[in-house]
């Protein structure tokens, strides 16, 4: 596990052992799986709405970030 970026009082991660499509998973007040690639929710359980928002904008505004660190540990 990788933490990318630490923000809003989320953490995203990203698995070194996970699978398609390239994804974070955050973690803050309940949890998310956020589609690195095409910005949408995949899972939400707990976490607001407001939230998942949030974590939509972190990952967009950080999209090659999170890209390059998939790329590293799942080419």
């Amino acid at each position: 596990m990788v933490t990318v970026l630490r923000q809003h009082g989320m953490r995203f991660v990203v698995y070194t052992a996970d699978h398609e499509p390239p994804h974070a998973h955050v973690v803050g007040e309940g949890e998310a799986r956020i589609d690195i690639v095409n910005l949408t929710v995949i899972t939400q359980g707990g976490m607001s709405d407001r939230d998942v928002r949030r974590a939509v904008a972190t990952i967009e505004a950080n999209q090659q970030l999170f890209l390059d660190t998939w790329r590293k540990y799942h080419g």
